[in-house]
């Protein structure tokens, strides 16, 4: 019996000997055939517990290869597969068991203790021992509307929000990365993409999967362990956020290594600063970036490899099956180059927020998504991601857009990271404020800094105030924490004013 939700049976059927899943950490082979047994286990225990349909399994792990598993078993059986994040606290984790109310938890070994503290729920190993049967379906009315995944946001900006994925969203989002982006049974991947965020689990490896392609996982991010993985098991296509880049190009290896296999590397789930894109592009190796969240897919849009380096911070076009459009605070959609929010269309959307009925009429409106972010597009019809609605800073009248004053900083030889953010200013409204990972905390350090921005910014958006930072403060997923920034502004003493640049 093959349906919609069935797929992984199919692909199965097709290739039962290609490898499916690597552990880079062990080096294990799964094959499709493999891969399909492991579920069957599963399947199995799910039908033994009498689960109802739509119950909540939460998981609990450092990235596996059995969480495939575990998540293909789920949608055979009509249970919906909630990752979360190991590394919360545990009155986080509690907040959001409270709020998905699961009927179980699985995690592996190393966080055991964190499930066992929940003792109203069942707890068992990801590496239990199951018994195999037969049956592999459970008898239920399938839909692909049905919910497969929940997966709860960072809540960077507040409570995390339930995201709820049916079949469709998961299943149309593969679809149309493979057809948009060349994806074949002849692609590997190399993920280190957190498993309980959209980008771990919907970003490449689901895709590869339906394609027939493999899919290597790693667990603990190291560099260099990476950039050989990358070579030894012939990765053609991975995602990596901009601050793995950042430690991968400060390798020995990268100076002398090759890569064959790599049709390109794909940046994700932050601005990228222009640099990285420079230091790939001297070594001839094809670098673009993406764009995503995870109530869309999260795969949006497709760039041309060959050209994304002359146009460096372009997400390029929609992709196959899917539409954007820019919308201005007037209602109008934008023109060439004018800023405003993007909003996305598809059967990729998630389905609404778990118990938030209220944030889902916010953000799904007339079968549009209001993705909180500003973008723009430019005469070829390319896309630029210029920064969260949210995070706009408004000084004097005037709109910045942090993301253009970090872009800019980063020019700088000096400075190895930044970030901005407003602050409020009883006199502009709020007031541009820079966070500086560098080796010179010098009055003249700021000065040029300053000078530098003036070369390339109106004075508007030159930083009036530079806070001095060892590391900029990141979620689980490398994105920069712009929470805790506010706090550090409030906190830090360490903050040199410069003057406001002529408007």
């Amino acid at each position: 019996m093959y349906t919609e939700q069935a797929w992984i049976y199919k692909r199965a059927a097709l290739t039962p000997t290609k490898t499916a899943l690597i552990d880079s950490c062990t080096g294990r082979h799964w094959s499709y055939e493999r891969l399909i047994s492991q579920v069957s286990q599963w399947t199995h225990y799910f039908q033994q517990q009498d689960y109802e349909k739509g119950d909540r399994i939460v998981v609990l792990s450092e990235n596996r290869i059995e969480l495939f598993a575990i998540l293909f078993a789920c949608g055979m059986t009509g249970l919906i597969y909630v990752p979360l994040n190991f590394r919360l606290s545990s009155n986080e984790l509690r907040y959001i068991l409270d709020d998905c109310k699961p009927v179980l938890i699985i995690c592996d070994e190393e966080h055991q203790q964190a499930g066992e503290a929940f003792s109203d729920v069942e707890l068992v190993l990801v590496t239990k021992t199951i018994g195999i049967s037969t049956n592999h379906f459970i008898n239920y009315k399938w839909s692909s509307a049905d919910p497969w995944m929940i997966i709860y946001t960072g809540g960077t900006t507040g409570k995390p929000k339930g995201v709820v994925l049916s079949f469709n969203a998961v299943n149309w989002n593969a679809m149309n990365t493979i057809i948009s982006w060349g994806l074949s049974d002849r692609d590997c991947t190399l993920n280190y993409m957190p498993m309980f965020h959209t980008g771990g689990i919907n970003a490449l490896c689901i895709p590869i999967l339906m394609a027939g392609g493999t899919v290597v996982i790693g667990s603990r991010f190291r560099a260099e362990e990476a950039l050989k993985a990358i070579n030894t098991y012939k990765t053609t296509i991975s995602l990596f956020v901009p601050t793995m880049y950042q430690a991968m190009l400060e390798t020995e290896y990268i100076k002398t290594a090759s890569f064959p296999t790599v049709k390109v590397f794909l940046a994700g789930g932050a601005p990228c600063p222009h640099s990285i894109y420079d230091k790939f592009n001297e070594k001839g190796i094809l670098f673009k970036e993406g764009y995503g969240l995870t109530e869309a897919g999260p795969n949006n849009f497709y760039v041309d490899p060959l050209i994304a380096y002359s146009k460096k911070g372009s997400v390029g076009k929609s992709m196959q099956f899917n539409e954007v459009k820019i919308m201005n605070k007037e209602g109008r959609e934008c023109s060439v180059d004018e800023v405003g929010e993007l909003y996305i269309s598809g059967k990729h959307l998630f389905s609404h927020y778990w118990n938030n009925e209220e944030e889902t009429e916010l953000t799904l409106q007339d079968g549009w998504l209001k993705s909180g972010d500003l973008a723009r597009f430019d005469k070829d019809g390319d896309y630029y991601i210029v920064g969260r609605k949210k995070e706009m800073i408004i000084t004097g009248g005037e709109n910045v857009y942090p993301q253009e004053v970090e872009q800019c900083l980063i020019l700088h030889s000096s400075v190895r990271e930044a970030a901005v953010i407003g602050i409020p200013d009883t006199k502009w409204g709020e007031c541009v404020t820079a966070f500086i990972c560098n080796n010179a905390h010098t009055l003249s350090s700021v000065e040029e800094l300053i000078s530098h921005c003036k070369d390339y910014l109106g004075g508007f958006k030159v930083p009036k105030k530079i806070i001095f930072v060892d590391e900029l403060p990141r979620t689980d997923v490398g994105k920069i924490d712009k929470k805790k920034l506010y706090e550090l502004a409030g906190e830090s003493s360490n903050i040199i004013l410069t003057k406001r640049g002529s408007e």
